[in-house]
């Protein structure tokens, strides 16, 4: 390998054949707000002697604030156990004073799906039922809600960034067509919008079956260590993301002020 070649992205390289440990150009970012249900909350299933369950918000331990840790930004997180995107769009932002530019991000992570399809099977839609002129026109659909939290967040913080996550595959088959339904959508959804990228974990993240969920899960969600594991994924994802992209993500820096850089002909 030239010297210089550790500075550039190999063009074969796959999204997380290299795992970073400290944010990698992630840390570019000084605002992320992380968008999702219990697994992007920090959620801790807890057991009592007589098998009654609890749930707990634990955000400290949320592959989010890991992220912070890593990467030395701020990261807030807009996430809350069962949630939807169509619940995210109809209550919880307006509740909790989500789209408040006090609160704006230069780049957003979004990781809806699971409850949505695989718990209320919901109706998934098309990328048909987004109007990028004017969200308010969205159909009732997933594919509606989740372009109208995209567009909704693009008109506070138009050049802000996106990550939009599709889920992992499992050893359920019939899971796994739908979660491929959902992944297909979301590149869809990307190709709708400008500066939208596909974390693809339906294809390149470890399958979450019974060996993987022994090691990283504590009943039905994670424990520290699988949320700690998340971080670094989603960390290496977007790593890998900005090196294959560069041009992208220049103007990062700029995001969220009235600054820019126009390009000049020479």
């Amino acid at each position: 390998m030239k010297d210089k070649d550790v500075f550039y992205a190999p063009a074969d390289e796959k999204p997380l054949d290299n795992m970073v440990s400290d944010g990698g150009f992630c840390g570019i970012f000084r605002t992320i707000a992380c968008i999702g249900d219990s697994l992007s909350s920090g959620e801790f299933e807890s057991r009592k002697a007589d098998g009654t369950k609890g749930y707990h918000d634990c955000f400290d331990y949320s592959w989010g604030q890991y992220m912070a840790r890593m990467a030395g930004c701020k990261v807030y997180n807009f996430s809350r156990g069962g949630m939807t995107a169509e619940e995210y769009v109809e209550n919880f932002a307006d509740n909790n004073n989500l789209w408040s530019t006090d609160k704006l991000a230069q780049a957003y992570i979004i990781a809806l799906g699971v409850n949505d399809i695989f718990g209320r099977h919901s109706e998934l839609g098309s990328v048909s039922d987004i109007d990028t002129e004017n969200y308010e026109n969205n159909a009732k659909t997933f594919a509606g809600y989740y372009g109208k939290i995209i567009s909704k967040y693009k008109k506070i913080q138009p050049r802000a960034k996106f990550f939009i996550v599709a889920p992992p595959r499992c050893d359920d088959p019939e899971r796994n067509l739908d979660g491929d339904k959902i992944c297909a959508l979301l590149y869809k959804i990307a190709g709708l919008f400008d500066n939208v990228y596909v974390i693809d974990l339906c294809k390149f993240g470890p399958v979450h079956d019974e060996d993987f969920e022994r090691k990283y899960y504590l009943g039905g969600h994670m424990n520290p260590m699988g949320y700690l594991l998340t971080a670094r994924i989603m960390c290496s994802y977007i790593d890998y993301i900005i090196r294959h992209n560069m041009e992208d993500f220049r103007k990062v820096g700029f995001i969220g002020t009235s600054y820019d850089c126009e390009e000049t002909e020479i």
